[in-house]
């Protein structure tokens, strides 16, 4: 067995970037940026005003109460064509361009007005109201400038800042095709008629929802069936992929046939056996150039394994930069015992204290078949090899598995 760094570092070793295309941005929620966007425009693009109020010359309103004659308005997308000369105030409103000879904005509840007549009765600190209530130009961003970085998950935030900078495409990496397929005579899909001895294939179900999750395109084989010619034949169906996924037959026994079938097929074997609870039986290799991945079909080993690999390689066809903060951590809930030589993944209940800390609270029970626990779990508890015991309220790193981009 190898450890899981090791496995790690073997599973994303030579995975390039897939292809970029562009799309709208309508369409570009939640997927990877393939380049910088650089600003077409200036923005604000002239002095603008923050507030409602009055655009004046600082000069003019040192001391107060001060007394000046309307001159005209400016509104946003209607601004004041003259100029704002000694004495002088124009009637501004937020997000209007700045009068020329204007300084500052006197916010509306700070005057008085009679007709054309327009009292100031208070201004800022006395000696450092000059631009005050004003946006000048560039203040967000200018032409030019880089605001969004090749890598990043686009967020409903940053499509506004790209609308916002003028720019109606963005170059983003396409959706890798991730071709997966559970196998087993035991396994049907959710629905369907249950034979003696048959279990429904969740597996299924939950890998195709998180291959969504991380930014691919899944395409599912089916399930392929506990003979070498049904596995053949679902295999076939790969063709064109960017990485196939199996899930189940990875094991020793009589039926798990991945291993033995993927190699006639010509796989190149990267590894089989990690050293991790759950997903020990985890195989990686190179078929035909494409990387595969089969991942064992207990519920949780496929989830678990999953989340450390699958999640890695798919951001690695994507182009997301590695993560370069350390791993989060949590207050443990509960003392666990020593660790053995396998690296541990514990599913536990994610809480507060009262200083608003994370406290990790492992389950009682961590069988691999229980996928309760892991639909119930915010996170995994990561136990090193060989880890000492471990007291409630110690520190340990964890995996979070929550909501938000990534999550399983």
């Amino acid at each position: 067995m190898i450890s899981v760094a090791e496995a790690l570092a073997k599973v994303t070793e030579g995975i390039e970037p897939v292809s970029e295309e562009q799309v709208p941005l309508a369409a570009a929620l939640g997927r990877v940026l393939a380049g910088d966007v650089v600003s077409r425009l200036t923005h604000p693009p002239a002095d603008v005003s923050a507030m409602d109020g009055y655009a004046v010359r600082s000069g003019d309103v040192g001391e107060v109460p001060a007394t000046l004659k309307q001159i005209g308005q400016s509104a946003a997308g209607s601004g004041f064509e003259g100029s704002v000369g000694a004495g002088e105030t124009v009637r501004i409103f937020t997000g209007a361009p700045l009068p020329d000879g204007a300084d500052t904005v006197v916010m509306q509840e700070d005057t008085d007005s009679e007709g054309d007549t327009i009292t100031i009765k208070e201004t800022g600190p006395q000696g450092h109201i000059e631009g005050h209530f004003v946006r000048p130009a560039g203040l967000d961003f200018k032409k030019g400038d880089v605001s969004l970085t090749s890598g990043m998950v686009l967020t409903a935030r940053d499509l506004g800042l790209a609308a916002a900078m003028n720019v109606p495409w963005l170059g983003v990496r396409r959706q890798p095709r991730i071709a997966y397929t559970a196998t087993g005579d035991e396994v049907v899909m959710p629905g369907e008629p249950l034979g003696p001895d048959q279990i429904i294939s969740s597996n299924s179900v939950a890998m195709g929802a998180y291959i969504r999750v991380l930014g691919g395109k899944p395409v599912n084989l089916g399930i392929a069936r506990d003979n070498e010619e049904s596995l053949r034949q679902v295999l076939d169906g790969a063709k064109g992929a960017d990485l196939l996924v199996t899930i189940g037959g990875a094991s020793v026994g009589d039926y798990d046939l991945v291993r033995k079938v993927l190699g006639e097929e010509g796989m190149d074997l990267g590894f089989y056996k990690v050293a991790m609870r759950p997903g020990k039986p985890l195989i990686f290799g190179r078929l035909g150039g494409v990387p595969v991945l089969g991942l064992p079909g207990n519920p949780v080993s496929a989830g678990v394994t999953a989340v450390i690999f699958l999640k890695a390689m798919i951001e690695r066809m994507l182009g997301i930069p590695l993560a370069d903060a350390p791993p989060p951590s949590a207050i443990l809930g509960a003392d666990l015992d020593a660790n053995d030589h396998r690296q541990d993944y514990l599913r536990a209940r994610l809480s507060h204290d009262p200083d608003g800390g994370l406290v990790a609270t492992p389950f009682p029970r961590q069988d691999s078949a229980m996928l309760s626990r892991l639909a119930q779990a915010g996170c995994l508890i990561v136990r090193a090899p060989e880890a000492p015991p471990a007291k409630q309220g110690e520190r340990v790193e964890i995996l979070l598995l929550g909501l938000g981009a990534g999550s399983f």
